[in-house]
């Protein structure tokens, strides 16, 4: 892609005060380990969720290596059929729980929405340490569970195999997974009572950072789908523990109420883990194109469609469950019209690159890929959506393809784009853009490798969760296995560089990107205990970028409009 019109030019000095400010930083006030762990501040919150879900990151990584090593040869070798079952359900638990939901919430969120709206703090502080407690002593309850011998249900937990039959720590893996949706509740609470209650003089809601838009969506769906999985997840232990017959049907239970209970709050957690990513796409988007967002209103309120219309979907994961056919086809109906606030957003993102002053920067170079890959993960999420072409590809490969272009090549690819655009502003420090840019291209080379060929094992009838498989699937579970290890490469080096530059990094400027927000026009670098020297007042609207453009483009090409 050509830039069109000039690059952002060199960015002026900060200023002495933000010298003065900058100096005496979060990071710096006090760095004993007793005020780190008892801090109320929230952006060493954040930085406490960054450590968090980079070790539990590694460690489903840790689980996703074995099982490609187990897949690149059919036999079936490396691990017997039930340590595979254990592996891809402790993968799929700490993936999802641990690291996808708490990941851009938890760790950006936390940092920067008090600071977008000129906030000093969130509005419970308090309230938001107990959520990192919370959200570790769960995490340490699964991770215990994994210790003594993992779990064997699969993430989703179905009834009544998790319930009666399963030969594993069921009952304390559930406990972990119960303990951390408080979190999620704690974190979407303080997140709402900050946006209603805590925005700087000016701010008003059609002028907040889509970033914050998409938060405030996301904490709507924690606060109204995780007590669901609380209360499932509850129902599951007394069964498992009393044999009460909720879900075993020799009890008198039902096990098709499991599933309904479990996706209404599951699918919805989709959406709590790509609305922020998306969030951060409106940002590094609009930084790094020079331009206001197309269409600013349309992109705040398909945030808002995409939480309600979110809980009204969950049957389409049951076409084969046993439901109603009059059922699927409403849920059918409804998955497609989901799709569409989803569509608004990448139309909206693509024509405000559209003539931008593109500059390819790494944070940039992670939004091209998220488009890409979000994109074909959405356009696959129709196919399921269809009762006929469900039945075919229904828990084959094709879901998990179409499930890590969503998750992973959306949430995380938003995730490092997000982290690379401000780690300056978090830690005050440049990295090597060159080993950024060259990190975001593997990463990308190495998921495509190693998911698309699972859509094609997937329609080719490869069930998934199977630990061996017929020869004729070999080529493309090897191709798969391969591009998996240039993809953790390409996880591990952004890792390597940025702990790299937290010593020997150039120190950052006040707004090395040029970018709009208070985050980067009013915050020192990095920012104070309470974020800015005095209560910033807001006069402009988001992503005010034409005004600093020339009134006429100095030639045709170069047009900013």
């Amino acid at each position: 892609m050509s830039a069109a019109g000039p690059i952002p030019g060199p960015i002026p000095a900060p200023s002495p005060a933000l010298g003065r400010a900058s100096r005496e930083n979060y990071l710096t006030a006090d760095y004993s380990w007793r005020s780190w762990l008892l801090t109320v501040d929230h952006k060493r919150i954040g930085i406490l969720y960054l450590l968090s879900v980079t070790g539990f990151f590694f460690l489903g990584g840790l689980f996703a290596v074995l099982l490609r090593l187990e897949l690149a040869t059919p036999q079936g070798d490396l691990v017997q059929a039930e340590t595979y079952n254990k592996l891809f359900t402790m993968h799929g638990l700490v993936m999802i729980f641990f690291f996808l939901v708490p990941s851009i919430p938890g760790v950006l969120g936390n940092f920067f929405v008090p600071i977008m709206i000129g906030a000093k703090d969130m509005a419970f502080p308090r309230l938001n340490l107990l959520s990192w407690y919370v959200y570790m002593i769960g995490g340490l309850v699964s991770f215990l569970a994994i210790v003594m011998g993992g779990v064997d249900t699969g993430w989703t937990f179905y009834a009544p195999y998790s319930s009666t039959y399963a030969n594993s720590n069921v009952a304390l893996t559930a406990v972990g997974v119960f303990i951390t949706g408080f979190s999620s509740i704690l974190t979407g609470l303080n997140i709402i009572v900050t946006v209603h209650k805590m925005r700087a003089p000016g701010m008003t809601w059609f002028r907040m950072p889509l970033f914050v838009w998409a938060h405030y969506a996301t904490s709507l769906i924690m606060i109204l789908g995780t007590p669901v999985l609380a209360i499932t997840i509850l129902l599951l232990a007394l069964e498992r523990l009393f044999h009460i017959g909720i879900f075993d049907p020799k009890l008198g239970g039902d096990p098709v109420l499991f599933q309904h209970l479990f996706w209404f709050y599951s699918h919805p957690a989709v959406y709590i883990m790509i609305l922020p990513a998306m969030g951060v796409i409106s940002e590094l988007v609009a930084a790094f194109s020079r331009k206001r967002i197309f269409g600013y209103s349309f992109v705040a309120f398909s945030s808002l469609a995409i939480a309600v219309l979110g809980f009204l979907v969950w049957g389409h994961h049951m076409f084969l469950s046993g439901q109603s056919v009059y059922a699927g086809v409403v849920f059918s109906v409804l998955s497609f019209l989901v799709a569409i606030p989803s569509a608004v957003k990448v139309f909206n993102w693509a024509a405000t690159l559209y003539k931008g002053s593109v500059l390819l920067s790494t944070p940039m170079m992670y939004v091209l890929g998220f488009l890409g890959l979000f994109t074909i993960g959405g356009l696959t999420g129709l196919f399921l959506a269809c009762l006929g072409l469900d039945v075919h590809v229904h828990d084959t490969y094709f879901v998990v393809a179409h499930f890590h272009y969503i998750m992973v090549g959306g949430a995380v690819m938003a995730f490092l784009g997000g982290l690379h655009y401000w780690w300056p502003k978090m830690f005050g420090r440049m990295y090597p853009e060159a080993l950024g840019k060259f990190s975001a291209v593997v990463v990308f080379i190495g998921f495509n490798l190693t998911f698309f060929p699972q859509f094609l094992l997937g329609y080719l009838g490869m069930p998934r969760r199977y630990h061996a498989y017929p020869e004729e699937f070999g080529v493309l579970n090897v191709l798969s296995s391969a591009g998996a290890s240039i993809l953790g490469i390409g996880y591990l080096l952004p890792m390597v560089y940025l702990i790299w530059s937290l010593r020997y990094g150039p120190a950052a400027v006040q707004n090395p990107w040029g970018a709009k927000g208070l985050e980067w026009e009013k915050a020192p670098t990095p920012p104070p205990t309470f974020n800015f020297d005095a209560t910033p007042v807001v006069t402009q609207e988001a992503y005010a970028y034409a005004d600093d453009l020339p009134a006429e483009p100095t030639r045709p090409e170069a047009s900013y409009v």
